[in-house]
This record gives C-alpha cells, sequence and structure tokens, in this order.
C-alpha cells in the first residue's frame, strides 16, 4: 500500500504537466493565453481531485496484487 504523501505527490507532478498541455491547447482553442490558463486551472483542479480519491481507492483495493491478503 502506498502512503497519502507519495499518492499527494503524484498527483501533484501529474496536475503540473495536465496544467502546463491544458493551457498550450487551451492558448490553440482560443487564441488567448488568459483564457487557456482560466480553463487550465479549473481542469487541473477537477482533475488533482478525482486522481488522488481514484489513488486511495486504488491503494485499498487488493485484488490483482501478488503476496496481497486476497487473490482473485
Amino acid at each position: 500500500m502506498e502512503t497519502r504523501g507519495r499518492s499527494l505527490v503524484k498527483a501533484v507532478v501529474w496536475n503540473v504537466i495536465g496544467l502546463i498541455m491544458m493551457t498550450v491547447v487551451g492558448f490553440l482553442a482560443t487564441g488567448s493565453f488568459g483564457t487557456g490558463g482560466i480553463m487550465a486551472v479549473v481542469n487541473t483542479a477537477i482533475g488533482f481531485l478525482t486522481y488522488l480519491i481514484y489513488e486511495r481507492v486504488w491503494a485499498g483495493i487488493h485484488w490483482g496484487r501478488i503476496g496481497g491478503t486476497r487473490h482473485a
């Protein structure tokens, strides 16, 4: 099982990458870095929260792990 700190760091790094990419996509779609940046921030905030929840849910699922307490 991974620690909450590790899940948090992974989520932050992934979302910084997503923030940069979404800013570029938003700029290409709108021609404005301001609008693209706003789109990126909203997208990143939503993605960050959902990714953190997703990772924590999977951290508690033992299915498919080798050496876990339960095997399927």
